[in-house]
């Protein structure tokens, strides 16, 4: 049984627990509590022996472990993605022990986490600091059912804060576009990068929804006619290794894909010819594109020539190599060409790298094809993307005296679209086609709980329904295209269109 000790004018709690050891009753700090009266001092050292007997007992000088040393502890116990133990390591080390890392975890109040909260929604984006403020709860949590701390000071407390109703963590509405927004989208950012790779890339994900890790990680032999496989994603870390590892969430799912869409990425596979990567060991449908483009820091290529000139590269490749093969109006148009791009013969061709890298693609790629507008980057500031306006809807002007080359300018398609919109454009689409819900998360790889999901199931009517209120959306798009100009830079579009224009004279000519 506990006893009282008389030390001064002030009484401890003293209890055993072993045969000649005692220890003493001690508050969450490890310090000694003094009483006021022997009576207190013996309930309390009853108290503390009873639980100790138990097996409640804590060591107090356990939960003097610093945050810091129980995170570095804690972090390296986790045994998760590659993905998911990069994000805890950025949260913890670049967001929580700036703040935390020399405090004791006893010592850590809810009024520091708030203080905390506060001072990092000044700097960052409320949805950011929540994500972080999950993972320091999880890892209190886990403190916790270690037996070192009683409770979780990032917990947050019902009905305590400003009252801002449902709008308190709203974070900016997502952009999406429509059908013919996809299509443009394609074409610009194929323009951009100078080959088709990005216009069938980019239609693709908008007519499937697939992750961009998904994309990026498409196996050739996971693109079926038919439909798409979802199978592996390529997750790219901090240190610019790119993971293969299963989809988010372990969604795998065969992804139906329209005839004419199968089509587009069989014929594209069959052009490029794709190699094993030396980094994986596989052979991937879409390839990297070299060295990011700027805008202003790369020259014209023989392509770009091609495309200003209206002529194939095979033509050009002639007039700079054998100018007797090509006729005269044709030689022309090609010395015009290089004259209007700043073309250099001999410089330097970038190799293609194996893989897109998320930012140089959707910084140098997507955004200026959405916007119009190439991103602030020292020392240059944001700038329209340069173009001569012919052939339409423009060829992007290279190299040195770009922007005094350039005689037109893009308008923007969906400003403040990202390559992740396009997952949410592809959802909404489906939403806008009646799609029934259990086929929609089938798709987009989701997971419904609820009693009544576990009842609906994907029939073949409900998918012959989406393949083809997705080709006329297609259709309609490609007709809206056709409206604003008969041809396009973009070969694979060119195809598309000239197709397009064959198929519509019959029904035209029975009019």
């Amino acid at each position: 049984m506990g006893f009282a000790e008389k030390r001064g004018n002030y009484w401890r709690g003293r209890y055993k627990t072993a045969p000649g050891k005692h220890l003493t009753v001690v508050d969450d700090n490890g310090k000694a509590i003094r009483f006021a009266t022997k009576g207190e001092a013996q309930r309390a050292a009853s108290e503390a022996e009873n639980k100790y007997r138990r097996g409640d007992w804590r060591d107090p000088a356990l939960g003097q472990e610093t945050f810091g040393e129980y995170a570095n502890r804690w972090y390296e116990a986790q045994d998760l993605a590659a993905s998911t133990m990069q994000n805890y390591k950025r949260h913890i080390e670049e967001h929580l022990l700036p703040d935390f890392e020399d405090k004791a975890l006893v010592g850590i109040l809810r009024t520091d986490v708030d203080l905390w909260e506060k001072k990092e929604k000044a700097a960052y984006a409320a949805s950011s600091v929540k994500t972080w403020r999950s993972t320091l709860h999880l890892i209190f949590e886990d403190a916790i059912d270690e037996g070192l701390i009683t409770s979780n000071p990032a917990a947050r407390r019902r009905g305590r804060g400003k009252r801002a109703g449902r709008s308190r963590d709203r974070g900016p509405e997502k952009v999406v576009t429509d059908p013919l927004g996809t299509l443009l989208t394609a074409e610009r950012a194929a323009l951009l990068s100078g080959r088709d790779d990005e216009f069938v890339a980019v239609v693709l994900k908008g007519y499937t929804g697939m992750r961009w890790g998904e994309i990026v990680g498409l196996e050739t032999e996971f693109a079926r006619s038919g439909a798409v496989r979802v199978e592996w994603q390529l997750y790219e870390l901090d240190t610019g290794e790119l993971v293969r590892c299963p989809p988010k969430d372990d969604s795998y799912r065969t992804i139906d894909v329209m005839d004419w869409l199968s089509a587009l990425v069989a014929n594209h596979v069959a052009r490029t010819k794709p190699k094993p990567c030396s980094c994986h060991g596989k052979t991937y449908v879409f390839r990297g594109q070299g060295t990011a483009r700027t805008g202003g820091h790369h020259g014209a290529k023989l392509v770009d020539v091609a495309r200003r000139a209206e002529v194939s590269t095979g033509t050009v490749s002639n007039v700079l190599n054998h100018p007797d093969r090509v006729t005269e109006a044709k030689r022309v148009r090609v010395e015009q060409a290089i004259a209007d791009l700043g073309f250099v013969r001999g410089g330097a061709v970038p190799q293609h790298a194996a893989h897109w890298r998320r930012n140089g693609f959707a910084t140098w790629l997507f955004t200026p094809a959405v916007s119009g507008w190439y991103p602030k980057k020292a020392p240059q500031e944001a700038r329209p993307v340069p173009l001569l306006g012919e052939p339409w809807p423009g060829v992007p002007a290279r190299g040195r005296g770009a922007s005094d080359r350039a005689d037109a300018c893009w308008l923007p398609i969906a400003k403040g679209l990202t390559p992740h919109g396009l997952r949410h454009t592809h959802r909404t689409v489906m939403e806008d086609l009646g799609t029934e819900k259990v086929l929609m998360d089938d798709r987009m790889g989701h997971i419904d709980g609820s009693v009544s999901a576990r009842y609906a199931h994907v029939t073949p009517g409900m998918r012959k329904r989406l393949m083809l209120g997705l080709t006329e959306q297609w259709e309609a798009a490609l007709d809206t295209r056709l409206a604003m100009s008969p041809t396009s830079p973009v070969r694979v579009l060119d195809d598309l269109l000239r197709a397009r224009r064959e198929s519509r004279k019959p029904a035209e000519s029975q009019r």
